[in-house]
Order: structure tokens, then sequence, then C-alpha cells
């Protein structure tokens, strides 16, 4: 394995509204970053590309420090 992977800093994020009547993009977004539904919850290593999708769709999840 890399050592960047294994090394890297972790958050969790966990979806907490619906994205009924929501934009195309920011639906897109939340499939990206693993969440399907309201309560799920995704480990994600924090890099710029997950960074931007968390900004986008911020009011949307809830963010954890790991």
């Amino acid at each position: 394995m890399n050592k960047k992977i294994v090394n890297s800093k972790k958050i969790k994020i966990t979806q907490i509204k619906s994205t009924i009547g929501r934009d195309k993009k920011q639906k897109t977004n939340l499939l990206s970053l693993g969440l399907k539904k309201i309560g799920n919850s995704r480990l994600v290593i924090v890099n710029k590309s997950t960074e931007g999708l968390i900004k986008k769709v911020n009011h949307l999840i809830r963010v954890d420090k790991k």
C-alpha cells in the first residue's frame, strides 16, 4: 500500500437532508461521496477533490472529525 493512503486524514460524513428538489449536480456530488439516502455515513480521505464536493453539499451533510 501507498504510505500516503495509509497515513492520510479521514473524516466521517453523514447525509442529514434529502435530495428531493435539489439541483442535479448536488445529487451527483452526494452519490460521488457515497451517500444515497438520509442517515448514510461514510469515511472519506481528505484531499482537494473531496473538499470541493463537501463544500458544494455542506448544507445536506454533517462532517465529523475522525
